[in-house]
């Protein structure tokens, strides 16, 4: 799935394509809203009302996503390729409490 290549050279190459410390700074909140509201789906099933928890989670992570991409200058990484997706929420693992 991830073409060959580590982890660590995807982190790498995601990392170079957030520089600006304000991107920085939103991707450091919205990846983590985004992660918990995809988690809260299956919540939503057995609570009512979690789902426009979620819904709004999701919605305002990525738009700080854009946010932070408009400070930078630079389009998503996920635009050239998909598999950035899931690079976002490892980068932000790295980062927060150290994961390889």
């Amino acid at each position: 799935m991830m073409g060959g290549r580590s982890w660590d050279e995807w982190i790498e190459e995601y990392a170079d394509g957030h520089q600006h410390p304000m991107n920085r700074l939103t991707h450091s909140i919205g990846i983590p809203m985004i992660a918990v509201s995809i988690l809260l789906i299956p919540v939503s099933f057995f609570v009512r009302g979690i789902w426009m928890l979620a819904l709004a989670l999701f919605v305002i992570g990525w738009i700080l996503q854009f946010i932070g991409h408009y400070y930078e200058g630079k389009p998503p990484e996920f635009f050239k390729d998909y598999r950035f997706l899931f690079v976002g929420l490892r980068w932000w693992f790295k980062k927060i409490v150290g994961v390889k």
